[in-house]
């Protein structure tokens, strides 16, 4: 089979939707859940769905500073004649007609009133209070569930909370939600080359696994970010199995079909290769299998390749695995600076800069998409200095210089 797959090399390769489909039907979600504080639920998935347990005011509130009146006792008020009504003090828990009571804004209506007088049409006059305008039932009112209706469902299970979220949960009186544990998963860097520091002709610092094992952490999961394993068949099977309790085990290099590139055959040994060789640039050498269960991402060993691969795939299992999905990365529209080749038929990833000079969004301007490398995905720094990419879809042979672009601002998701 090794030596198949060598001669072959990449022939055939999958489109990234199917190797992305393929992947998500072959793994199940976790379904471990816990209790979280709502103070540190942010980013957090819900294993069940929330209906509001109040709502949202509890009571009808004032939305101005004024007087709570009667609607009816001031039809007809108007500068030149006011309402003249009796005031019953300062927030009083009733009103009877011909009265009005003090109130804030955001404090209780009394019974029996039904909207409010701002305070800028009023005067008070001894013990009386004189209203300049006429106001409609339900005037400068808040009602009881304006906000959140009793029994509201405010969120499906599988919802990524957000800060206003929890702004929300807490305002109907939760003070902790039903969370899908982290999403556990395993990073193997691999290969004989690679050392943490220092090193000699020949051998080359170990990057992928730094940078995978953090966006794991970005993406919402818990990483195990293991030591090198070198290019041996045996230590590359065992290291796997080791972490086949993990959600989900990502390895970096030894994935193509050189003589080192070792990892297919090894998932394939411990499980099973569902795809190898994706039309996708950089990084089409991404091997994605399972074992157990447990999703395996095999991921190219050049840097760029690593992390655009991480991006497309390892990111949806995860949240899937997590008991959600990824959702789409935010965009910025941009006009491209100058041509971006691609091959037809590969989805390509072109990293780019944006350019602010001259863009004013109050006019319609846009920035310009430079792009930072328009080959070389061994280099790092392409994608480190760059705002983001440029997906080129498969059907087309690149995009012209002046074309309006969605630049996705990848490492901004979660």
């Amino acid at each position: 089979m090794s030596h198949d797959r060598r001669e072959a090399g990449f022939k055939r390769r999958t489109r990234v939707a199917d190797a992305l489909a393929t992947l998500l039907d072959a793994v199940d979600p976790h379904r471990r859940t816990e209790s979280v504080p709502l103070a540190d639920a942010d980013g957090r998935v819900l294993a069940e769905p929330i209906d509001a347990p109040a709502p949202v005011p509890s009571y009808d509130r004032a939305a101005m500073d004024g007087y709570a009146v009667r609607a009816e006792d001031t039809f007809g008020a108007s500068d030149r004649s006011p309402t003249v009504l009796r005031a019953v003090g300062t927030e009083a828990d009733a009103i009877a007609p011909g009265e009005a009571a003090r109130v804030h804004t955001g404090s209780a209506v009394p019974d029996g009133a039904d909207a409010v007088v701002m305070i800028e049409q009023v005067e008070t006059v001894g013990e009386e209070v004189e209203a300049f305008d006429a106001v409609a039932a339900g005037e400068n009112v808040g009602e009881a569930g304006e906000d959140v209706a009793d029994g509201q469902r405010l969120f499906k299970a599988g919802h990524a909370l957000r800060p206003s979220d929890l702004g929300l949960l807490k305002s109907v009186g939760l003070d902790a939600v039903s969370a899908y544990e982290p999403t556990s998963v395993a990073v193997i860097p691999t290969g004989e080359e690679l050392v943490q520091a220092d090193p000699d002709p020949g051998e080359v610092i170990e990057t992928n696994g730094l940078t995978v094992s953090r966006l794991v952490e970005r993406w919402g999961g818990a990483a195990r970010y293991r030591d090198v394993v070198t290019d041996d068949e045996d230590a590359l099977a065992a290291a796997i199995e080791a972490d086949l309790d993990a959600d989900v085990v990502v390895t970096t290099g030894g994935s193509s079909v050189g003589e080192r590139d070792l990892l297919p055959e090894v998932v394939d040994a411990v499980g099973e290769v569902l795809v190898h060789g994706v039309a996708l640039k950089p990084g089409h050498p991404v091997c994605l299998g399972v074992a157990d269960g447990t999703p395996i991402v095999s991921l190219p060993g050049y840097p760029v390749a690593c992390i655009v691969n991480a991006a497309q795939f390892l990111r949806p299992v995860q949240r899937r695995v997590g008991g959600t999905s990824a959702p789409p990365f935010p965009t910025r529209r941009a006009t491209l600076g100058r041509k971006i080749a691609s091959e037809p038929g590969t989805r390509t990833f072109a990293r780019v800069s944006l350019d602010e000079t001259g863009a004013d969004d109050d006019e319609g301007g846009l920035p310009t998409a430079e792009p930072t490398r328009a080959s070389g995905s061994g280099i790092l720094s392409s994608v480190a200095l760059a705002d983001g990419w440029v997906v080129v879809p498969e059907p087309q042979e690149g995009l012209d210089a002046g074309a309006v672009v969605d630049v996705q601002l990848w490492e901004g998701s979660r």
